[in-house]
């Protein structure tokens, strides 16, 4: 790892930029982690395709509500993302599924496993690599939760990376075939938030994946309202989730 920037927000975070090979990344620390009292990690799930620049925005603000509850959190720029190279085979994929939608049909499983498949098959060892250097820091030593998206990303990180303690996953795109089987091995503590109305998701298949999770403890926040219309309060119950769960090494 990296850094190539700092800079300090208000409230004492410290915001660090790094590249870890070709994947570029940022670090937010808040005042608390120091190596006498190391902090717990999140790790900042994020839509494919779209890049961390433009995401930035709501990237700080998750990352400041990370700092509030005493937690550091990091993102990647996902593979096929930003100023990465384009995954081969995504963008026709990408086009034969807004074409399904648009028609008011449901895409093909060949699709979604053409379209989100590789992007996992590249974003988990990318995390997992992430998750060895920023662990290593002093200032930062779990435990680890991933919140948000790409939902089969984040079920794939939850069923084998032993590091992950609870996860608050965002049911916000197609999921492939193989992330329903993968989901019968997640035991953690989950948080899965829906929103009901959202054109771009499949909700049936929202629901048979949540379903699908072993985990004793699940929760589902359902709320009416399309892909962007996420309530203020529903991300505060996830933030109240990773505090229950995360909050012990939090000091």
């Amino acid at each position: 790892m990296h850094f190539t920037a700092e800079q300090h927000l208000d409230g004492g975070i410290t915001e660090r930029r790094f590249t870890l090979g070709d994947v570029p990344g940022i670090l937010w620390t808040p005042p608390t982690a120091t190596p006498s009292q190391p902090v717990p990690l999140i790790l900042l799930g994020q839509p494919g395709s779209i890049g961390m620049q433009r995401m930035l925005p709501r990237l700080v603000a998750r990352a400041r509500s990370a700092a509030r509850q005493g937690f550091a959190s990091v993102a990647i720029e996902l593979p096929g993302a930003g100023e990465r190279p384009a995954l081969p085979g995504a963008e026709q994929a990408r086009a034969e599924l807004r074409h399904a939608i648009a028609a008011g049909q449901p895409p093909g499983a060949d699709v979604v496993d053409r379209l989100v498949l590789p992007l996992v098959d590249r974003a988990v060892p990318e995390w997992q690599a992430t998750l060895d250097e920023v662990l290593d820091l002093p200032e930062i030593g779990g435990p680890v939760g991933f919140s948000g998206g790409v939902i089969a990303i984040g079920v794939r990180l939850a069923a084998i990376e032993p590091r992950i303690a609870a996860a608050a996953l965002f049911a916000g795109s197609f999921v492939p075939r193989t992330t329903m089987d993968e989901a019968r091995r997640v035991t953690i503590p989950l948080h899965v938030l829906l929103q009901w109305d959202d054109e771009g998701n499949d909700r049936a298949m929202a629901l048979d994946l949540f379903d699908a999770f072993a985990s004793t403890e699940k929760t589902l926040s359902a709320n009416t309202g399309g892909h962007t219309g996420v309530p203020q309060f529903a991300g505060d119950e996830a933030d109240r989730f990773f505090t229950r769960h995360l909050g012990a090494a939090a000091g």
